[in-house]
């Protein structure tokens, strides 16, 4: 089970956006593409076959995981993630700061 999945809200808590929310886009192995997060400009060639306009475009690159800590909304901050285990065997994702599940869903 991944700690760290799609459309989570999450902070960023190391590089040059430190400090920064947002959501998960995508995830990419053991790297993640979050929203507003990594934003780069990127000098593009025009290519009329795919319909490309050419000039600078501003485009979001991966953060590695490593980089990322999930937001707790109660406590305001980023938070660590544990996996426990429910009676009924389904595993749930917590916060490790309180124990609070993170998603009811197995």
């Amino acid at each position: 089970m991944r700690k760290i999945k799609k459309d989570d809200d999450v902070i960023v808590i190391a590089g040059k956006d430190k400090g920064n929310r947002g959501n998960v886009l995508q995830i990419l192995g053991d790297h993640l593409l979050v929203g507003g997060i990594n934003k780069v400009k990127k000098h593009q060639k025009p290519n009329p076959v795919k319909g490309l306009t050419g000039g600078i475009v501003e485009k979001e690159l991966p953060i590695h995981i490593s980089n990322v800590a999930i937001y707790n909304a109660a406590a305001k901050k980023g938070d660590r993630v544990g996996i426990k285990t429910l009676e009924d065997g389904r595993k749930v994702r917590v916060f490790r700061s309180n124990g609070e599940m993170i998603d009811a869903k197995g």
